[in-house]
């Protein structure tokens, strides 16, 4: 017990000498730096020799003055009238610089590729009413791009994309993604 009580004291001591420090506490102060944005993509999809069109949705925080961390999603399909397309879900690190009102960055992410794609079972007997088969797969995304600072909060994005699905038959898919953007960048 006498062993908790100085223990006790010695804390109280340390916290008030932290506490009555000489120098003026910070009157506004952030934790990181936000954008949301959205953007057109154009994708090889490595299934169809067409490439596929869509959107993609991403954030970005900021938690030090080169790092930070991104989060995407995506939505790629095949032209009509096919019913084939590819859904990303992605989290990941993200580094980046800052030239001006440029802002190249690299990324590496991990995800989850959902593909719809034509379904032609062995027995050839598919289902009229179900021609496609969806299903997901884990997957490894490293990209670039570069960010532009329009006005102080709005950002345009230049995006590539190198994506690995694993366990896509027979050697796992590897689509290239395009995205052009533009972002909210909160102040």
């Amino acid at each position: 017990m006498f062993l908790l009580t100085k223990a006790l004291i010695l804390l109280a001591v340390l916290g008030a000498a932290v506490a009555s420090h000489a120098q003026a506490s910070p009157t506004a102060s952030r934790i990181g730096d936000l954008q949301i944005g959205a953007g057109l993509s154009n994708g090889n999809s490595d299934y169809l020799p067409q490439r596929f069109n869509g959107f993609t949705g991403y954030a970005d925080f900021d938690f030090r003055s080169h790092i930070g961390v991104e989060a995407e999603f995506r939505y790629i399909h095949a032209p009509s009238p096919s019913a084939v397309y590819q859904k990303t879900y992605q989290l990941g690190g993200r580094y980046f610089r800052r030239y001006g009102r440029f802002s190249p960055y690299a990324k590496a992410m991990y995800g989850r590729g959902v593909f719809n794609f034509p379904y032609t079972p062995i027995d050839n007997t598919a289902p009229p009413n179900q021609p496609t088969a969806n299903l997901a797969y884990n997957m490894l995304v490293g990209g670039a791009g570069v960010d532009y600072r329009v006005f102080s909060f709005l950002n345009v994005r230049g995006d590539f994309e190198y994506q690995h699905w694993l366990s896509f038959p027979p050697n796992g898919l590897t689509p290239t993604v395009f995205t052009i953007g533009a972002a909210y960048h909160f102040r």
